[in-house]
């Protein structure tokens, strides 16, 4: 079966991705969506990623597949000069580089921004930090619950439930993942315009610090404070997915209109006299008392009846969802969100689609999440070696392919 045809908004733009776990390839795989072509540098071991979880081929777990697709996977041992080599001279033709390994181990590898606008003055340069290069966290190991503790993420949970406690999913790691895209893409358009690339620092630390104050800061906005940091709506104990008289269903009272529709809607029109909720700033300053009155409120009909009335007033409502449940969302069915693809190793696989549509440049999924090295002969042969030099290579421990693996008998 031919392979689609590249037209997203990125074909032609190269990038050299020497990323690994989720928040750089969680970028570049936003990025090979859109079109680019992005090279996946990877130790013999490949991406730590790989390991996480259940597999039926080793190194190809759930969490890797999810975020490389439509990669290209060169394998190289960074330790030998030979494989830096390979490195640089792929670099020399492209157009961005992007990497999470720490300034010291990049710069060990000779692969700091200066070194790399030397051989070509065009590359955009994005390093993904866990924080920035000028305080004195620089240089310190980051994970997504450390960024989360330091930007008081597990505090503000622990005001609702009593305790601090992580968020389930890597958020750090995806925010500032997406800040990379934005920041990578705008780079690109700067280069249009004056011809030179540049490097941009993309700290984690910092970009979730931004991301979590911009709801939280609240009072401690201002000199005097005018209250403390926590915008209450958010923190409250009583925001919640609410029971219904047969389940949970997900309500948002916010705007005038929602407030005035859900009295009529439950015949309690008095409601809209009381003086704690006649106006938006006094639900926000009593959202307790708002939040326990919806709470009864929705014991008093089945999840299915609130959805269609909430449906009809235009009030905002939602299905809670299970992580299981949600694969039988009759929207994601609609547009066909999930697909089972068939993968050269892995079998049948459940695929996200890519969220967004285009007018014109139209998205594809044109490669599945590769093998370690399963396209290292190809990407050697695209800047320049013959298959002699790569066979050498490839038996000097320089370079590593897929290939080695199959005839090894490796799983």
């Amino acid at each position: 079966m031919p392979k689609p045809e590249n037209t997203g908004p990125l074909a032609g733009v190269k990038i050299v991705d020497l990323t690994s776990v989720v928040m750089g390839p969680f970028a570049s795989q936003i990025m090979a969506d859109l079109g680019a072509d992005v090279v996946k540098i990877e130790s013999f071991e490949g991406d730590v990623l790989r390991r996480i979880g259940p597999s039926r081929s080793n190194g190809m777990g759930p969490l890797f597949l999810a975020l490389n697709r439509n990669k290209r996977s060169l394998s190289l041992d960074l330790r030998r000069p030979e494989a830096q080599e390979i490195l640089r001279k792929l670099l020399r033709n492209a157009d961005v580089f992007l990497s999470n390994l720490r300034p010291a181990s990049i710069e060990r590898l000779g692969l700091g921004y200066e070194a790399l606008a030397a051989i070509n003055p065009r590359i955009v340069y994005c390093a993904g930090y866990g924080f920035g290069e000028g305080g004195r966290y620089a240089g310190k190991p980051a994970f997504d619950d450390l960024i989360q503790g330091g930007v008081s993420l597990p505090s503000l949970l622990g005001r609702i439930i009593g305790e601090p406690r992580y968020l389930p999913t890597n958020l750090c790691d995806r925010v500032t993942g997406l800040t990379m895209v934005y920041a990578i893409t705008s780079a690109l358009y700067a280069r249009e315009r004056s011809g030179r690339g540049q490097a941009v620092e993309v700290p984690m630390f910092e970009t979730m610090t931004q991301f979590v104050l911009s709801d939280h800061m609240y009072g401690m906005s201002f000199d005097p404070p005018l209250g403390q940091a926590g915008y209450p709506r958010l923190v409250s104990q009583s925001r919640h997915p609410y029971r219904t008289r047969d389940g949970h269903i997900c309500v948002v009272i916010y705007l005038e209109a929602h407030w005035v529709n859900f009295c009529k809607l439950i015949g309690r029109e008095d409601m809209l006299a009381d003086p704690r909720f006649d106006t938006m700033q006094n639900r926000s300053h009593n959202i307790d008392a708002l939040l326990e009155f919806l709470r009864e409120s929705m014991l008093t009909r089945t999840t299915a009846e609130w959805l269609e009335q909430l449906g009809k007033a235009d009030i905002p409502s939602m299905p809670l969802h299970t992580p299981e449940t949600l694969f039988d969302d009759p929207h994601l069915a609609d547009i066909g969100f999930f697909k089972w693809i068939d993968h050269p190793s892995e079998g049948k696989i459940r695929s996200m689609g890519i969220p967004m549509q285009w007018s014109e440049s139209q998205l594809s999924i044109r490669h599945h999440a590769p093998l370690v090295g399963e396209n290292t002969d190809e990407i050697l042969t695209d800047v320049g070696y013959t298959q002699a030099e790569i066979d050498a290579m490839l038996a000097a421990g320089i370079v590593k392919s897929s290939k080695q693996t199959k005839d090894a008998g490796e799983g």
